[in-house]
């Protein structure tokens, strides 16, 4: 029996990453069900069912949505993560965020009001 997928399954993602490098400024909203990293610049909303990487250079202005997130840059606006937001030491962090695990390395910049849920339903799911 032939079984015709419509989408890729998420395990079939796993060890792709889309990459944003420095210099690069994207003005709009970003949808991924792949890893993602980002050493440019962001004006707008990410949303992913997978991990977001803000590398050290990387700045989102916007709001994010994604199951796990690496932070090194800077962001500013509001962040819902489903599982863990782990926070570099040179971080910048501004707005509101919503996690399921907290870590925040001495040094970061975290001025954000946080809210902790055990199971934070994510924005991509049910569409």
């Amino acid at each position: 029996m032939m079984f015709n997928k419509k989408e890729k399954p998420y395990t079939e993602l796993l060890g792709k990453t889309n990459r944003i490098v420095e210099g690069t400024v994207i003005k709009g909203d970003i949808i991924s069900k792949a890893d993602f990293r980002l050493d440019g610049e962001l004006i707008g909303n990410f949303q992913s069912a997978g991990k977001l990487v803000i590398g050290p250079t990387g700045s989102v202005t916007g709001d994010i949505s994604c199951n796990n997130a690496d932070i090194e840059g800077k962001f500013t606006g509001t962040i819902q993560v489903n599982e863990l937001l782990n926070v570099k030491s040179k971080a910048s962090i501004q707005g509101d965020a919503t996690v399921g695990k907290l870590a925040v390395e001495p040094g970061a910049d975290f001025s954000a009001s946080c809210s902790m849920k055990e199971n934070v339903k994510l924005l991509t799911d049910g569409k």
